[in-house]
């Protein structure tokens, strides 16, 4: 059989490889329920609703969070990253709805369309990162953090505050290597004008005005921007990301011709784990459990 006809089975018998350990089925919902699991994940966001345990749920969440060729280590830091954000959305509960834990989850097909060849190593590889890290969830003085995380900095990990006080500051400098960190993006004048006032808060700019009506009121050390003023209004520099679908609000304005150039550092928010450091990190032997405590200070790995 060719690598593509295997891709190709696998797709095919995905569903069934995971719904081994489903007994029963709830009549007229076509909900089955999952024999031995304590928490659960209820698919609901196809035709067929399902119950999934956590564990069984993880590859295919991990498989819409993280390349799945980056390093063994870094796979299991995003499993026990991915466990900790849906543990701390049940809370109290053993369950949880896909559509309430707000989490994408690729089925084999998806899978298959995704990988094609690989997809079969791809999907052992997650379910591995997943099966070796069981139950590991990470704390922050005994309470579940939110563990953010992003493809790859700036250079550099954004600081939490106060309200993220596990958050460091790591250095990334591989990040600035990774597969789209350094992008421009080019636009009119008018192009821009039109996307700034989608965003609430910014105040109105006029097209002959740009880029001088744009000034960066606030940014941290590596660049991320804060604060920005926009005409007589000002935000964040998450919404500007947002409004022009930049990669990163690591970001900077400039002239470029009778138009303008948006240049952005990173891909994603820059707080949390950098994923492209982390393979790195694993290439350097690192332990998912080292890993972690680059990013996050002061945390406790604990099973749930």
């Amino acid at each position: 059989m060719g690598k593509f006809g295997a891709a190709l089975v696998f797709a095919v018998l995905f569903p069934y490889i995971v719904t081994l350990a489903w007994t029963g089925t709830v009549e007229g919902t076509g909900v089955r329920t999952e024999a031995g699991g304590d928490r659960r994940i209820l698919l609901d966001e196809g035709n067929v609703k399902a119950y999934m345990s956590m564990e069984e749920f993880l590859p295919g969440a991990l498989a819409a969070q993280i390349p799945a060729d980056f390093g063994e280590e870094a796979l299991k830091a995003q499993a026990i990253i991915a466990r900790t954000y849906i543990c701390g959305r049940m809370g109290e509960e053993k369950e949880i709805s896909q559509s309430e834990l707000d989490m994408d989850y690729l089925d084999g097909k998806e899978l298959a369309a995704l990988w094609g060849e690989q997809a079969a190593e791809n999907y052992r590889r997650l379910r591995e990162a997943a099966e070796e890290t069981r139950g590991q969830v990470i704390t922050y003085e005994g309470e579940l953090i939110e563990p953010l995380f992003h493809r790859a900095s700036a250079g550099r990990t954004r600081e939490g505050g106060d309200g993220y006080p596990y958050l460091t500051a790591a250095d990334c400098p591989g990040d600035l290597e990774a597969d789209g960190s350094l992008q421009a993006v080019t636009m009119t004048k008018e192009e821009l004008a039109e996307k700034i006032r989608t965003i609430p808060g910014a105040g109105e700019v006029a097209a002959e005005g740009l880029p001088g009506d744009i000034q960066i009121l606030a940014a941290d050390e590596t660049g991320y921007v804060k604060e920005i003023q926009i005409g007589t209004g000002s935000c964040t520099g998450e919404e500007v990301q947002r409004a022009l679908g930049l990669a990163s609000p690591c970001f900077s304005v400039e002239e470029y011709g009778d138009g303008l150039r948006v240049v952005t550092r990173g891909i994603g928010h820059g707080y949390g784990l950098s994923q492209y450091t982390a393979s790195l990190l694993s290439g350097e032997g690192r332990t998912a459990e080292e890993i972690l405590q680059f990013f996050y200070k002061n945390i406790v790995l604990i099973s749930v």
